[in-house]
């Protein structure tokens, strides 16, 4: 053994060690139907108004550190209520490691649904906690008797409930996630990423249930590379979970991009209609093809099985095409993949090059 290595085994926590780290694709040239990205730009107006903006921006000085402009801004367009309060993070995974550092422990327990958003696990493993997930129904649907039973005996600190779920694009019925929030004793963190695409918000009942939190992020709405994420709940909750962000953590052309695309939000909104229609035309083309099952999706993607995972994958590659090969992932994913809503003609080479590789 190396002298670092040595120094590894010593110094370096065994849960730590016995993680993997989070692995993203290569892109190179390829079309890009693996990361729930919005496939549609800005028009040259927009791009050169933008620029403009970004223009004005001092870089010598740190950034306005409670960004008040975009909390602002996510407000109006998000419907947030005025006695929520809002807390920023440079994107959802930074507010997950905030909330796991904040509800952390000794023996505390981070419970979720699987299969789910792998963050959740990934980042509450890395800070200790004991991760317990509880497998979905066979329909994806919350399995409400097993997951009663598990707070019960495992009182978690924290609950994440994504809805509509990663990665398999289905919401969980409200009156099954009621159950979980008045169950538990701990906080019940519903992910809301996908929600600009037809789903219905936990947004109005956040008054009425003190343990829940509500977190969304921009990602999903056109604004992957700014990596903005949100929180919303009693200033309470957002006051303790302040402790735990580094300050300045949303960089002053986040901020001003952030603020200039929520101004312009009507264009946004528009990309997700098509996004929505594009999902419908793909959802009917993938469940045409022979030995495909096609899953139900409220998100910007749609998750189907094919009978052999890996060899699909592997010929979509081929094609210069990427998506995500859950094959492997979870047991309740066997075979599976998941591909992201593209333009129209990223839709119809993907689906070419699939019926090729069947």
């Amino acid at each position: 053994m190396s002298k670092i290595n040595a120094l590894i085994e010593q110094w370096i926590p065994a849960h730590i060690r016995k993680l993997s780290a989070y692995h993203v694709q290569d892109v190179g040239n390829a079309i890009k139907l693996d990361a729930m990205e919005n496939p549609y730009t800005w028009d040259e107006n927009l791009r050169t108004a933008w620029l403009q903006r970004l223009h004005e921006v001092t870089l010598a000085r740190y950034p306005d550190a409670d960004a008040s402009a975009v909390k602002a801004g996510l407000r109006q367009v998000m419907n947030i209520p005025e006695n929520m309060d809002i807390l920023l993070g440079n994107g959802s995974d930074e507010i997950i490691q905030m909330l796991a550092l904040c509800f952390n422990a000794a023996e505390r327990v981070l419970l979720v649904p699987e299969p789910s958003f792998v963050m959740y696990r990934l980042i509450g493993q890395a800070v200790g906690m004991r991760y317990l997930g509880v497998p979905l129904r066979e329909n994806f649907a919350l399995d409400v008797p097993a997951m009663l039973q598990a707070i019960a005996e495992h009182n978690p600190a924290l609950i994440f409930l994504a809805s509509p779920n990663n990665p398999t694009g289905n919401t969980f019925a409200l009156a099954d996630i009621l159950q979980i929030v008045e169950a538990s004793r701990g906080v019940v963190v519903i992910d809301e990423a996908y929600i600009p695409f037809g789903a219905e918000t936990f947004m109005p009942h956040l008054e009425k249930y003190p343990n829940v939190l509500l977190m969304r992020t921009v990602s999903k709405l056109g604004l992957a590379g700014l990596r903005l994420g949100l929180l919303v709940a009693a200033p309470a909750w957002i006051a303790e979970i302040e402790k735990t962000r580094l300050p300045y953590n949303i960089n002053s052309l986040t901020q001003v991009s952030a603020s200039f695309a929520l101004e312009n939000f009507s264009v946004l909104q528009t990309q997700i209609t098509q996004i929505c229609k594009d999902r419908e035309l793909l959802s009917q083309a993938l469940r045409a093809l022979p030995n495909v099952q096609v899953w139900d999706s409220m998100a910007n993607f749609i998750l189907f099985r094919v009978p052999d995972a890996p060899k699909a994958f592997a010929g979509l590659k081929a094609a210069n095409i990427l998506i995500k090969n859950l094959h492997g992932a979870h047991p309740m994913l066997e075979n599976c993949l998941r591909v992201t809503i593209g333009t129209p003609e990223e839709n119809r080479l993907f689906l070419t090059a699939l019926e090729a590789s069947l």
